[in-house]
C-alpha cells in the first residue's frame, strides 16, 4: 500500500505533501487495461488528486479532478477522499499516441490542450465548490500548479511522475510533490524555496533512487526546518455496490426501470466506471422497484 505525507516548515511559511503513488497506479493500470500513455496521463490525475484530498478537513469531503482537453483519450476523472483514497478512469484507455521528442510519453498530445481542468470539493454541505481553469499544457502538474494560483490565489509547486516499461509499458514507479506558500512566507523563504526547486530532480528519479517520502520533503525544503504534519497509507479504493446501484435505478422513471432488463439475458447490467465491476439486477427486482416508487 502506498503512503502519503504532510509536512510544514516550523517558521509556518510552507506547506508540502508527498506522495509514493505506485501502488495506486499500478492498480489503475490493471483494472482498466491502461496503455503507457493512458497510465502517465491517469497515474498523474491519481497522484495529484491524492494529495489535493488529503488537505480536505472533513472528515467526509471528497475530490473530483476532471480533465477534458479535447484530445483522442478523452475525459480523464480522478475522485478523492479526505484520507487520500483515490479512484478514477479515462474516456479511452487503450489511446495510443506518439511520445514527445525527447521520449517522454506524450500525454498532452493524448489528452490535448483545449479545454479546462474542473476541480469540485464536495464536503457534504449545501452545494460542492466547483472551480474551473483552461488547460495550460494538458502534461497534468503544470494545470494543477496554474489551478491553485488562478482560482486559490495560493503559490503552489506541483510535480507529479509516472515511470513506465519501455519494452513492456508496465508501471515501474508513480509520485508526487506539492508544495505550497503559506502567508507567512517572506521573500527569504521564497528565495530558498525557488533554489530548490530549481535543482530538484524528477519525483520518480528520487524514488528510483531509493528515497522515501519524507526524505523528498526535506530534500525539497533544504534550508528549512520541517515538521511532519501527518503520514499514512492509501490506496486505489472503489466504494461502489449493489445498493447504489438500486439507488440509481430509483431516481428513473417506472417505464425507463422496466425497460432496462434486456429481452434475452433478463436482467440490468451495470458496470462500474472506476473498477469494472458489474452488477446484474434481474426483472423481479426491477419490478419490486416500480412497485416500491408507485406506493410512495
Amino acid at each position: 500500500m502506498d503512503k502519503i505525507i504532510r509536512c510544514i516548515t516550523s517558521d509556518g511559511s510552507i506547506m508540502a505533501s508527498a506522495i509514493d503513488s505506485t501502488d495506486i497506479v499500478y492498480t489503475a493500470q490493471k483494472i482498466h487495461q491502461l496503455t503507457p500513455v493512458a497510465t502517465a496521463a491517469l497515474g498523474r490525475l491519481l497522484t495529484a488528486s491524492s494529495m489535493m484530498g488529503n488537505m480536505l478537513k472533513k472528515e467526509d469531503a471528497t475530490l473530483t479532478l476532471k480533465v477534458n482537453g479535447g484530445g483522442p483519450i478523452g475525459v480523464v476523472v480522478a475522485v478523492a477522499d479526505s484520507h487520500g483514497n483515490c479512484k478514477g478512469y479515462v474516456g479511452d484507455p487503450h489511446v495510443q499516441v506518439e511520445n514527445h521528442s525527447n521520449g517522454k510519453l506524450g500525454v498532452s498530445r493524448a489528452v490535448g490542450t483545449d479545454g479546462l481542468l474542473y476541480v469540485m470539493k464536495d464536503f457534504g454541505e449545501r452545494e460542492p465548490y466547483i472551480g474551473q481553469i483552461p488547460l495550460v499544457s494538458g502534461e497534468i502538474a503544470e494545470d494543477i500548479t496554474s489551478y491553485y494560483a488562478v482560482s486559490e490565489q495560493i503559490p503552489t509547486v506541483c510535480a507529479l511522475g509516472v515511470l513506465t516499461d519501455k519494452q513492456d509499458g508496465q508501471l515501474l514507479l508513480a509520485g508526487g510533490l506539492l508544495i505550497q506558500l503559506l502567508p507567512a512566507a517572506d521573500e527569504a523563504a521564497i528565495s530558498r524555496l525557488e533554489q530548490n526547486i530549481a535543482v530538484l530532480e524528477p519525483v520518480t528519479t528520487m524514488l528510483a533512487k531509493g528515497m522515501q517520502i519524507e526524505e523528498i520533503c526535506r530534500h525539497a525544503l533544504e534550508g528549512f526546518e520541517v515538521e511532519v504534519l501527518e503520514e499514512q497509507r492509501v490506496a486505489y479504493a472503489c466504494n461502489c455496490s449493489r445498493q447504489r446501484v438500486i439507488d440509481a435505478i430509483r431516481m428513473l422513471s417506472a417505464q425507463e426501470i422496466l425497460s432496462l432488463a434486456d429481452d434475452q439475458k433478463g436482467y440490468a447490467e451495470a458496470t462500474c466506471q472506476f473498477c469494472d465491476k458489474v452488477f446484474h439486477i434481474d426483472r423481479r427486482e426491477l419490478e419490486k422497484i416500480v412497485r416500491e416508487k408507485e406506493k410512495k
